[in-house]
């Protein structure tokens, strides 16, 4: 069974045993989440598309870290002009692991 849930703008296709990078949570390592903005479910060739949400659908995560992820450079140059100007930036994000989907085709 696999479910597409949206969080934090984004769409992400799971499972259950799967471990996803979201955007951040206000949670703690250890603690459990439901997300209820679940946008299709399906098993096999039955699937459950929601219009735009599936009715009592959820997808049940536990929180396995709250880190940063990789450095990526914002770099602006000029040439000819003296001007450059280089930053970094560490994304935040929850680790999570999917423990439970429901609703729709379950």
């Amino acid at each position: 069974m696999y479910a597409v849930f949206k969080t934090g703008g984004k769409q992400y296709r799971a499972s259950a045993g799967d471990r996803l990078k979201v955007e951040k949570l206000d949670a703690v390592a250890g603690d459990d989440v439901t997300f209820s903005d679940v946008l299709m479910v399906g098993q096999g060739d039955s699937v459950t598309v929601g219009t735009p949400l599936v009715d009592g659908g959820k997808v049940e995560a536990r929180v396995l870290t709250q880190d940063k992820d990789t450095k990526i450079s914002v770099i602006k140059f000029n040439r000819r002009k003296n001007y450059h100007r280089n930053k970094g930036h560490r994304q935040h994000y929850t680790l999570i692991e999917i423990t439970g989907i429901s609703g729709g085709a379950a």
